[in-house]
């Protein structure tokens, strides 16, 4: 059952509190338990936030709660605030999200932007991609990144959906990639063509986050366009 704790925040030094929280992001990459962070201001009383943490479950939450840069940070939280921060635990009863705006912010904010950041924040900690074109397959995150980094390297991608179509916690994405050629690929040096290739991919949820990814796409058609291969 989903869990969420929101926390009521007295403070002024809203800058601060997301350096802090940007610090806490960073130096609990891979082990933090959260799924969702959202820090929020009551726009009645601009010095009262509210800080909204959402977990697979009461016992992500408590795990998340152990790490030692969670106890640390905290600290750090209650020294920016004028009053003790107030916790209230939530179980989640109902929880309706559009998860093709998901995909569509992993498409374009991952790849198309390059943000591979946005993807700890998207994908649950154990997510895995399929990929016939990948020789270790399933990947998991840190490995999905780093074929993200190569393709953004090589091919310069930019992503746009032609349809989407949503089942439960099945999304599936048809669109056409365009890039051009700007890195070795193959062993093939950069030749500067234009590239154009349509696939579809099939993103599953879980707790609104990218759990899992299945790609398909005209690899045949890329190398074609690269003088790899002659079709």
């Amino acid at each position: 059952m989903t869990f969420v704790q929101v926390i009521e925040l007295s403070t002024g030094r809203v800058d601060e509190l997301n350096r802090l929280l940007d610090a806490w992001l960073t130096a609990s990459q891979g082990e933090r338990t959260a799924n969702r962070l959202v820090l929020a201001r009551d726009l009645g009383n601009r010095s009262r936030l509210l800080l909204v943490v959402e977990f697979p479950s009461r016992e992500a939450a408590q795990r998340n709660s152990d790490l030692p840069d969670t106890e640390r940070v905290f600290r750090r939280l209650v020294a920016l605030c004028e009053d003790v921060p107030r916790f209230t635990d939530l179980e989640v009863l109902r929880d309706v999200r559009d998860n093709k705006t998901t995909v569509r912010r992993y498409l374009d904010e991952v790849i198309n932007a390059g943000a591979l950041g946005v993807a700890d924040e998207l994908c649950a900690p154990d997510f895995r991609e399929h990929d016939p074109a990948s020789a270790n397959e399933p990947q998991d995150l840190a490995d999905s990144k780093a074929a993200v980094a190569r393709w953004l390297a090589t091919l310069r991608p930019s992503f746009v959906i032609e349809d989407q179509l949503a089942d439960g916690d099945l999304v599936s994405t048809r669109f056409t990639v365009t890039g051009t050629h700007s890195g070795e690929f193959m062993g093939l040096g950069p030749t500067g063509r234009p590239v154009r290739v349509t696939g579809q991919v099939t993103h599953r949820f879980e707790h609104g986050m990218l759990a899992e990814a299945w790609w398909n796409w005209d690899q045949s058609g890329l190398l074609s366009q690269l003088g790899v291969v002659a079709l």
